[in-house]
């Protein structure tokens, strides 16, 4: 029954990503599924909600390909170096479609993923006080506290249809094991209606350690072995950040028709996510050459 789980990433995007769903991938600093991003992007998914506590990269190329009506989200930028321009343009000037947003606080959004995976309808939390972030968001509403008394935040349960994840191993009945920061990924997974997992490596056991953080394998829609899928965040044990592809990206996304083409070249006419990381090593090589 598990190794059912198993299968290609196409696949997975493909069985379980719908038209009009919302979509969590989620990834803090390091893990963000980027290989499962560019497979609907290349699928040509539309009217996407895109959840993320930090949307980076992979969300500004999927807002800027068209795959999303809305983001909910808590902090959006290019890390350590900017803007992410298609998301900007795409909630500006609405291209290539427009985008509705609804932005909380990170604290706000952990509370929000805890609330969904407790099948809670909704959290609450002190925050949101002296700001006018709820003038503009009205689902940060407040309640009283039967106990106290006290005026508490309250925000709205996050419940995905779909989460993706990037995690280093799965063991051979579909078991992953999640190393290093974390973030909020547990909580998104166990949230969401569907789970699809990339992952570095399949193995046979785990060894994992005492309070590891694993997702049991009845928690999962799919597992997709997918080395460096999380390229070009880091993986922690396997690789390292891509600073440089970072800074490039900057100067690619900042106009609609460099960013066309970088898509189009890297993303559209491939077949996977190996054959995109071949076109970037080969950039790089030449670069320095």
């Amino acid at each position: 029954m598990s190794q059912s789980l198993f299968m290609p990433l196409a696949e997975a995007v493909r069985h379980f990503v719908h038209d009009g769903d919302s979509v969590a991938l989620e990834g803090f600093t390091h893990l963000i599924p980027f290989a499962a991003g560019h497979e609907i992007i290349r699928q040509e998914k539309r009217h996407l909600t895109l959840i993320r506590m930090t949307p980076d990269i992979i969300y500004d190329q999927m807002i800027g390909m068209g795959c999303a009506d809305k983001l909910v989200f808590s902090w959006g930028g290019n890390p350590g170096v900017g803007s992410i321009h298609r998301f900007r343009d795409a909630y500006e000037h609405s291209w290539p479609r427009p985008l509705a947003i609804e932005e909380y606080s990170h604290a706000a959004m952990a509370a929000m993923y805890q609330a969904g995976a407790s099948r809670l309808p909704f959290a609450t939390l002190r925050g949101f006080i002296g700001n006018d972030l709820p003038q503009y968001n009205h689902n940060i509403r407040q309640v009283e506290c039967p106990f106290s008394g006290e005026r508490l935040a309250a925000v709205p349960a996050l419940n995905p249809d779909v989460t993706i994840l990037h995690a280093q191993r799965a063991d051979r009945h579909g078991n992953v094991w999640i190393k290093g920061i974390v973030g909020a990924q547990k909580e998104a997974a166990l949230a969401a209606k569907r789970v699809i997992v990339t992952v570095e490596e399949q193995v046979d056991e785990l060894e994992a350690p005492l309070n590891a953080v694993i997702l049991p394998h009845w928690t999962l829609a799919a597992v997709c072995v997918v080395p460096r899928g999380a390229h070009p965040s880091y993986a922690h044990g396997h690789y390292s950040r891509d600073n440089a592809f970072c800074i490039a990206w900057d100067a690619i996304s900042r106009e609609r028709d460099s960013f066309l083409a970088w898509m189009d070249r890297h993303v559209m006419q491939v077949r996977d996510f190996a054959e995109t990381l071949q076109l970037i090593t080969a950039a790089q090589r030449t670069e320095l050459a």
